[in-house]
């Protein structure tokens, strides 16, 4: 499997960020990336104040490289570049290693939890 990781500092983003992206990821990208040809899964991380972060596993070398190029060509300009207000400082390529669905399973959910860390 073949992953591709996006991810922005938070560092000089506005204080109410956090719940911005949220919201967008609920509203819009959630649904754009759900029955995405080519992907397998995605998933949207954060760490308020610390940084954002889309994790890709896409079925092949070919999906990957084909939406790096495409999204690598204008992350500046991206919804989420737009809204943190500064373009990824990181775009990685990575390998899956393996993948383990635990007892209590899994659920796709365009929000999942408020964007806050305990």
């Amino acid at each position: 499997m073949r992953g591709l990781t996006v991810r922005w500092s938070l560092a000089e983003a506005p204080a109410d960020v956090a719940d911005e992206l949220a919201s967008y990821v609920a509203d819009t990208s959630h649904a754009r990336f759900t029955g995405q040809d080519g992907l397998s899964y995605k998933t949207w991380r954060i760490v308020p104040g610390e940084w954002f972060e889309g994790c890709y596993v896409f079925a092949d070398d070919a999906a990957r490289a084909a939406f790096q190029e495409s999204f690598t060509a204008t992350a500046a300009e991206s919804p989420g570049s737009q809204i943190i207000g500064s373009a990824p400082v990181l775009i990685e390529p990575c390998s899956i290693v393996a993948i383990a669905e635990g007892a209590d399973g899994f659920a796709a959910a365009p929000r999942a939890e408020s964007p806050v860390v305990e």
